[in-house]
């Protein structure tokens, strides 16, 4: 483990102070991928890290974004944060809870600043994969549907590429976690988009997934209505 993450100092955009940030080395062995991007590492679970956290004044975001604020911005957080008693300290080994609180601090920020819907998607999947691997299926399931919410708001408003994800890809994202979350008519309608666009063999592997989890939805889709009673 020591080999693995490492620290660095940083210096908060709200507070100007400087703090202690935990980084992961990119040498970890990837194990596997769930449908929804969830991907699994042999030596240690990456996302635990993804989110800074000041431990003078309590901002948190994530990593790639920290250091984005705007003087607006910055002056809103500093007000808010004005008299408040903060006492976090997220630097060094991280437990599964610590990780989750510390998604629930950025998501707070990044609602109150208002930022991209895609940003904010981001960081409900990744608690929703936080819980899945807690096997927290209740709180698993509301954040993939906050996920969902933002991701299709994303699609509506943002220009492509999202990240590093195609307007397929989004399309296909979401239609995911309507399967995941149990709403099939709404996951056939934006698996099949992905499906039958003639783009979509150009991107072979999300082609494979997109398919694989279409069938699924349909399948579903059977069991619902062979388990429905028959009309008298």
């Amino acid at each position: 483990m020591t080999d693995i993450l490492y620290t660095v100092e940083r210096e908060c955009p709200v507070c100007s102070r400087k703090f202690t940030v935990t980084k992961v080395r990119n040498r970890l062995s990837l194990l596997r991928q769930d449908s929804d991007f969830c991907t699994y590492y042999k030596e240690i679970n990456p996302h635990y890290y993804e989110i800074w956290v000041c431990s003078h004044c309590g901002y948190a975001a994530p990593d790639s974004h920290f250091q984005e604020l705007s003087p607006a911005a910055g002056d809103m957080i500093g007000r808010f944060l004005t008299n408040k008693q903060v006492n976090v300290n997220f630097s060094g080994s991280r437990t599964r809870e610590q990780a989750i609180a510390t998604y629930k601090l950025a998501i707070f920020f990044a609602e109150m600043m208002h930022v991209q819907h895609s940003r904010l998607g981001s960081l409900y999947l990744k608690l929703a994969w936080l819980y899945r691997e807690a096997e927290q299926t209740e709180e698993e399931l509301k954040a993939l549907d906050k996920a969902r919410e933002n991701y299709e708001q994303a699609l509506l408003k943002e220009a492509f590429p999202i990240g590093k994800m195609s307007e397929l890809t989004v399309e296909y994202l979401i239609g995911e976690l309507f399967r995941r979350t149990g709403m099939v008519d709404h996951a056939l309608a934006y698996l099949g988009k992905v499906v039958h666009n003639p783009k979509v063999k150009l991107e072979r592997k999300l082609q494979e997934m997109s398919r694989t989890a279409w069938q699924e939805a349909r399948d579903a889709k059977r069991q619902l209505l062979g388990a429905q009673p028959a009309a008298k």
